[in-house]
């Protein structure tokens, strides 16, 4: 069975971040594998596409993008099939019977919605796309629909926790290089690295923009394998791929 995490600030709002429990992928792709990137069978990444579809909102369409680690935001108007998938790392829409979808493997899904509004937002926060913006611009196309920032609810996915995010000091520049407050988010490591907590970043990007509730699951993929993918944990075991999980919103 696919297991689906909800969280309490998109109450009413059709929504699940899955893991990697209830597909049909074996192997180091095991479980619900629905990264078309990865090196998996397509007929089971299929399968688990429609999977997850289905333990959401049976009848919707999917629509997903290639993502690219940008900050860049697509309006969805209609069902988009696997092949014409767009580069951009983020969607808005306000359109029923759609399911946003945004793939991680310890990146940051991040879900938001003015269920008032009846918009809804899905975006893919990497680090380059937190950086640059991606969950700001999500949240200016939602206004730009009709929503207001103070309306939208926000949770932030399972990704990779800062006990597992190790990153070098030249890294940790780039971020204070930006805004000198982002220090808060580095913590010390051993001699020239220290730990990244990016969920608590892209929290604090969100509050910035005025998002009136946030929402943290604090669920970190690295250390959790039986439930998680994880492009870190993989690279440190040396497989030779890594699944993806999907994290899903649709207008209620």
């Amino acid at each position: 069975m696919v297991e689906l995490l909800r969280a309490a600030s998109l109450q009413g709002v059709p929504h699940g971040f899955a893991g990697r429990r209830g597909g049909v992928s074996t192997g180091v792709h095991a479980g619900l594998n629905v990264g078309l990137g990865s090196e998996d069978e397509r007929d089971a990444i299929l399968s688990n596409r429609d999977l997850a579809k289905d333990a959401l909102l049976p009848g919707a369409a999917l629509v997903t993008v290639r993502q690219v680690h940008s900050p860049d935001v697509i309006t969805v108007t209609g069902s988009i099939t696997d092949a014409h998938r767009p580069a951009a790392d983020a969607m808005v829409t306000d359109r029923p019977g759609l399911i946003l979808g945004i793939l991680t493997a310890d990146c940051v899904p991040v879900l938001l919605a003015d269920a008032e509004a009846g918009i809804v937002g899905a975006a893919h926060a990497g680090w380059k796309g937190a950086l640059t913006g991606v969950t700001d611009l999500t949240i200016a196309a939602m206004q730009k629909m009709g929503a207001r920032a103070d309306r939208i609810s926000a949770a932030i996915g399972p990704c990779i926790s800062r006990s597992s995010y190790e990153v070098t000091l030249d890294f940790a520049r780039n971020f204070e290089a930006k805004d000198a407050k982002n220090g808060r988010f580095f913590t010390e490591g051993r001699e020239g690295h220290c730990q990244f907590d990016i969920a608590a970043y892209v929290a604090a990007r969100l509050a910035d923009a005025g998002v009136g509730r946030i929402e943290m699951l604090d669920q970190d993929t690295y250390s959790q394998p039986e439930r998680f993918f994880s492009y870190r944990r993989s690279c440190h075991l040396g497989e030779a791929s890594y699944g993806r999980q999907i994290s899903m919103i649709a207008v209620g």
